[in-house]
């Protein structure tokens, strides 16, 4: 009777899923993202504004376009493009080995963000927006989850990952410690060698 290991890259792949931070992080930007928007939905008429000046307000916004209401009136394909966006972000995220906890909480951001608005293309046929900044188009905490998980991203791989470098580390390493073995090999044969000749 013969049994079988696991599959490492299988468990591996599962506990990247089981890590509670990235669900964790997903689940508060979504539901604070819901919750704020149904606020807006039930407090303001679509263009009413609180207060009605000022540099910051909320203002009740429908977005059928992307984030930073990008590319209005593409509602439909916006939506598979947002689904589309998941999917990627999935195997992104199976694909990093052992990712550190800022990849997870920026990777969580994104989830969430991403899903909050297509929930509100679905239901609704736009994206409820209410953020309203000086100038800046209006926007949801879903875009700025988005945007936080991308720009975390962007810190990450500019800033804190040392792979390459720890990894050109342990080959220097391995090389070194070969190299030793290869001088005391050849110091003990020439030992043997002289020994034999005596």
């Amino acid at each position: 009777m013969t049994s079988e290991l696991p599959d490492s890259t299988n468990t591996e792949k599962r506990s990247k899923f089981s890590d509670p931070l990235p669900w964790i992080v997903m689940l508060a930007a979504l539901g604070l993202d819901q919750l704020t928007k149904w606020l807006t939905i039930e407090n303001l008429a679509v263009g009413e504004s609180w207060p009605a000046e000022g540099f910051f307000r909320f203002t009740h916004a429908w977005n059928t376009g992307t984030a930073f209401s990008l590319f209005q009136g593409q509602g439909d394909i916006l939506t598979w493009v947002s689904l589309a966006a998941v999917g990627v972000l999935t195997w992104i995220y199976r694909s990093i080995d052992d990712p550190p906890w800022v990849l997870r909480i920026a990777f969580g951001l994104q989830f969430g963000g991403a899903i909050g608005n297509i929930i509100d293309r679905i239901r609704l046929g736009h994206v409820t927006d209410f953020l309203d900044v000086g100038w800046w188009p209006i926007f949801n905490i879903a875009d700025s989850s988005i945007v936080i998980g991308i720009a975390l991203m962007i810190f990450y791989f500019w800033f804190l990952d040392e792979g390459p470098k720890q990894d050109e580390d342990e080959d220097a390493e391995i090389i070194s410690i070969a190299d030793s073995n290869d001088v005391a090999e050849s110091a003990a044969a020439t030992s043997s060698s002289v020994d034999s000749t005596d």
